[in-house]
């Protein structure tokens, strides 16, 4: 049987292949062990998790420090051994004021079976949302030097969140993820990006590989389409957590306010999930 050492070495190769092209795959989003099986049996080649699923999920709301460190690796840890897929971490950002308490976020990370995970260059702090450049910059480079300490290949992902927080400076972003991508980080993203044009243009600022997230006008195109823009990846962060969510909403209120029962027979069977929940065990 193999070590889990070999087991992780192998993931984390594999993942990091995934970025090579052509075009773009999709890392699927997992929120529990559960979603993370059914991601697997849909077909998907690599999971992410999602800070917003996994807080909607204990019932808080998301951004807002209400998930700490041990909570998010505990997820980590439950999706990577759920299934084969490699899997990288929503790191939010990086739950540590110094970079040396980033770095230990990667280190830790590293140790739940996941192969990969991203670091933000937000504060958490609504009246300075963005750090500034160098700061962040310091942050990527402990958590490139704590991932390069690690016995497998870890993929780190830094995050430029201007367009999150109401920021929309395309210059500011793109300069961002290229001082980012000098730090040694081995994929780029910038979230929430407005137009396909934006897309194009990132993409086309750096040599890393760029994570595309399936949101807005992302949303409104295909992965081939994301793909011909210069997009390596494709992720869906907390967009399947909440169709689920919403799903479930909408036939509660036709229980509470009509009175209907019919919309639980639009749901699989217990021994199909069952079935389903089987993958990977």
């Amino acid at each position: 049987m193999d070590t889990l050492e070999e087991t992780l070495r192998e993931r984390g190769e594999r993942f990091h292949a995934l970025h090579g092209g052509p075009g773009a795959f999709v890392l699927a989003n997992a929120w529990d062990a559960g979603s993370a099986r059914l991601l697997a049996e849909a077909g998907f080649v690599a999971l992410g998790t999602t800070s917003a699923g996994l807080a909607h999920s204990l019932g808080r709301a998301d951004g807002a420090g209400l998930v700490d460190r041990g909570e998010t690796l505990g997820n980590a840890k439950a999706i990577a051994v759920a299934t084969d897929l490699p899997v990288s971490v929503d790191l939010e950002s990086g739950f540590g004021e110094e970079p040396a308490e980033v770095a230990r976020t990667i280190t830790l990370t590293g140790a739940t079976g996941a192969v990969g995970g991203s670091v933000e260059d937000a504060t958490g702090d609504p009246a300075a949302p963005i750090r500034p450049l160098a700061e962040a910059v310091e942050r990527v480079e402990a958590a490139v030097e704590a991932a390069r300490r690690l016995p497998f290949r870890f993929t780190l992902t830094a995050r430029a969140e201007n367009f999150l927080y109401g920021r929309p400076d395309l210059e500011d972003t793109i300069a961002r993820l290229r001082e980012f991508e000098r730090a040694g980080a081995d994929v780029l993203y910038a979230p929430g990006l407005p137009d396909t044009e934006a897309i194009r243009r990132v993409c086309a600022s750096v040599e890393a590989p760029v994570n595309v997230l399936a949101a807005g006008a992302a949303a409104r195109s295909t992965v081939a389409e994301l793909g011909a823009l210069g997009a390596r990846r494709v992720s869906l962060g907390s967009g399947l957590s909440k169709i689920a969510l919403t799903h479930a909403l909408r036939s509660a209120r036709e229980i509470t306010e009509h009175g209907r029962l019919d919309g639980l027979t639009e749901s699989l069977s217990g021994s199909e999930l069952d079935r389903l929940m089987g993958h990977g065990a």
